[in-house]
């Protein structure tokens, strides 16, 4: 069964979870009839090999859909994003698992990648312990996946015989018990809570090793692109879309008149700057972003891989992306007085959400340190790129 992206449906879909955004933030997840509305509309597919009846569509696509959805609601748009990246393991996994898992037109996946678990050898597989943080979505998904670090019996680091060290599992839904600890200042409708599994069984092959650069089994320029740097890009582009709703906020106080003050926002010289900067360096970081999509999608399609200078690039960007967005987003917070730290404000949510959005380990400052070492000329690790 094949699935079809409707970008009318979705732009609907997110517009409606703008709406709602008092109530996801209550609810601490994404409600299900939201869930279900966003599945019809086939965001969660655009990275699916067409083989397993998804879309296998460019980069920019499923980019342009974290950015709507996350203009309107920050953790819908993080949720879109979770899924929507996750699903480009599709193409690397076993053909038999990736069937399984992404050929169901209504599948989910999501997950923490870091190795917070860990996994014995067994008659057929690993047995999996482990805890892991940041589960994003995962009350929606039909498939949960974490990073484990495979050790032998006496809990040392070993590896399988396939030389697998640290994969990306797929856990059945029934083997993964959520918890209730999602209780933050920002993305709160996010669902982002933590999960553990205990002794959970994964047949051999039903995971991603990404140390170990696989090669895709569904080739195409989706899956010869940067892995880790499609999912920093989509990491960055939640903040873009933060960032460019904290603008029309803005723009819609402008008519305000602040206490004391015989002008309104939109006539002070002060706010008309702050505004100005604000929309440059949005615009500037989305270019970037864009920019390097293009170039090394480009590169993906006709030579079949990603150079390590245009995978920093990409790690680059996204960084820059977010860093930037959120100063745009401070500056518009700032520039809109007391009204902004209101409930009935959106943007006190966006600035918020902003605030968790960068402290995702895929667009960390940190990264930064590798990316500019690298620029030197010095003898730089490209394997987190």
């Amino acid at each position: 069964m094949t699935t079809s992206f409707s970008w009318d449906h979705f732009a609907e879909v997110a517009a409606s979870a703008g709406a709602r955004a008092a109530e996801i933030e209550q609810d601490r997840t994404l409600p299900s009839d939201l869930v279900n509305s966003l599945i019809d509309s086939g965001v969660f597919r655009l990275w699916v090999p067409s083989d397993y009846g998804g879309e296998q569509a460019d980069v920019h696509a499923l980019l342009d859909a974290i950015e709507t959805a996350s203009y309107h609601d920050g953790s819908t748009g993080w949720c879109v994003m979770i899924g929507g990246t996750t699903a480009l393991n599709s193409g690397f996994l076993p053909a038999e698992f990736a069937k399984e898992i992404y050929g169901d037109p209504r599948g989910v996946t999501g997950g923490f990648g870091m190795p917070s678990g860990t996994g014995r050898a067994v008659d057929g597989g690993i047995s999996v312990t482990g805890q892991w943080a940041w589960g994003s979505g995962t009350n929606h998904c039909t498939w949960i996946g974490g990073g484990v670090l495979i050790v032998d019996d006496n809990g040392e680091p070993a590896a399988l015989d396939d030389g697998t060290r640290a994969p990306f599992v797929y856990f059945d839904r029934s083997d993964v018990e959520l918890l209730d600890t999602w209780h933050v200042t920002g993305m709160k409708g996010s669902g982002s809570t933590d999960y553990v599994v205990n002794e959970a069984f994964v047949p051999h092959g039903r995971w991603v090793s990404f140390a170990t650069s696989p090669e895709p089994v569904v080739d195409g320029p989706l899956y010869r692109f940067s892995f880790l740097g499609a999912l920093g890009l989509g990491v960055s582009t939640v903040t873009i879309g933060l960032a460019k709703r904290a603008i029309d906020e803005l723009i819609e106080l402008g008519a305000k008149q602040p206490t004391g003050s015989t002008r309104s926002l939109a006539e002070r010289p002060s706010i008309q700057s702050d505004l100005a900067i604000a929309e440059a360096k949005v615009e500037a970081a989305r270019s970037f972003v864009r920019s390097v999509v293009d170039e090394c999608w480009e590169a993906a399609a006709t030579t079949g891989s990603v150079s390590d200078e245009q995978k920093r690039r990409i790690r680059l960007a996204a960084n820059h992306a977010g860093a930037t967005c959120t100063e745009a987003v401070d500056l518009c917070y700032l520039a809109a007085g007391g009204t902004a730290v209101y409930e009935t404000s959106p943007l006190q949510r966006v600035f918020r959400d902003v605030h968790v959005a960068t402290q995702h380990g895929m667009i960390a400052p940190r990264i930064m340190e590798p990316l500019g070492r690298m620029k030197f000329g010095l003898p730089t690790s490209t394997a987190q790129f």
